[in-house]
């Protein structure tokens, strides 16, 4: 079961204009995506900076001509990213199904015939929003993900509900471990976006990721390690305006052998490689306005 979603009465306005928004066509609302490019581009240049900072710093190789090109490419991208997470308070699982293509979902399948959960690794690439309903409507078999709760109490209860009003069941971060354990027989799948940026507290494992020192958390690995799942890389590529496909690739099939020291993660190091082969492919669907790289590897750390 999902979390309770309690809206603020403070909300209640901009939860009802929301959800009238969501109600118009993606045709329209591309509009109001390519107003929203210009505002956030020209007139706000919201986090332009770090944008830029973190395009520099991960393709050294480019020039300034081309890494200003993908940064406008990405605005463009983003605009589209949030009127279609907007649009998605109201979609249709018609439309999501001809929206989201899964290329290979054989694959995934295959491995929850055997009986028991399998992990998702994703990450903020092209639409990750879409991922999560598209699977809850795709799949004859439960479809949970992993998330991190806002502060704000409004887009907590907000996104709770969008991310959910297809199915899917949504797990708190803190509750994984103990939803594994209740869970560790049924055959689901359990989506992660795993390239989020630890708290400097809790990075256990660092690796060189698009030229940079990079910390990773490592919980997908030690539940797979654990319960002996398998883990799959998600691969989603933007293939036209509001059209995705989503590629399954196979990291382990949970029967690989344990790490013989601590500080060894090779699931977690496998990801981020596929993870840089899908972001040179398309630089500009990545999401760049976080300070990805605001912690740097303590001397001596592996």
């Amino acid at each position: 079961m999902n979390k309770k979603i309690n809206i603020p009465p403070q909300y209640y306005p901009l939860w009802v204009l929301l959800k009238g928004l969501s109600l118009l066509p993606l045709s329209v609302l591309y509009v109001l995506a390519d107003f929203l490019y210009f505002v956030v581009y020209y007139l706000i240049g919201y986090r332009k900076k770090v944008v830029l900072q973190n395009l520099r710093s991960a393709f050294p190789e480019k020039g300034e001509q081309e890494i200003q090109q993908i940064a406008k490419d990405f605005y463009r991208q983003f605009a589209d990213v949030v009127v279609e997470i907007l649009k998605l308070r109201s979609m249709r699982a018609e439309e999501m199904r001809r929206r989201i293509t899964f290329t290979n979902q054989q694959l995934l399948d295959d491995f929850v015939k055997q009986g028991t959960p399998v992990i998702t690794m994703g990450s903020h690439a092209a639409n990750w929003e879409w991922v999560l309903p598209a699977g809850a409507v795709q799949f004859s078999f439960p479809t949970n993900g992993i998330y991190k709760s806002l502060n704000n109490p409004f887009f907590e209860a907000y996104m709770l509900h969008t991310r959910s009003q297809m199915g899917a069941r949504l797990v708190e971060m803190k509750e994984t471990s103990r939803d594994f354990v209740r869970n560790r027989k049924v055959p689901r799948v359990v989506a992660m976006l795993s390239d989020q940026t630890p708290m400097i507290n809790e990075i256990q494992y660092w690796t060189t990721f698009l030229h940079q020192d990079t910390p990773f958390y490592v919980g997908a690995e030690k539940l797979s390690n654990m319960f002996s799942y398998p883990v799959l890389y998600l691969d989603v590529q933007r293939t036209s305006r509001g059209h995705y496909t989503l590629t399954f690739e196979t990291i382990t099939d949970g029967t690989q052998a344990k790490p013989a020291a601590e500080d060894q993660y090779p699931i977690t190091e496998l990801f981020a490689k596929k993870l840089e082969a899908t972001i040179r492919r398309s630089p500009a669907d990545y999401l760049w306005t976080h300070k990805r790289w605001k912690h740097k590897r303590p001397e001596g750390a592996r």
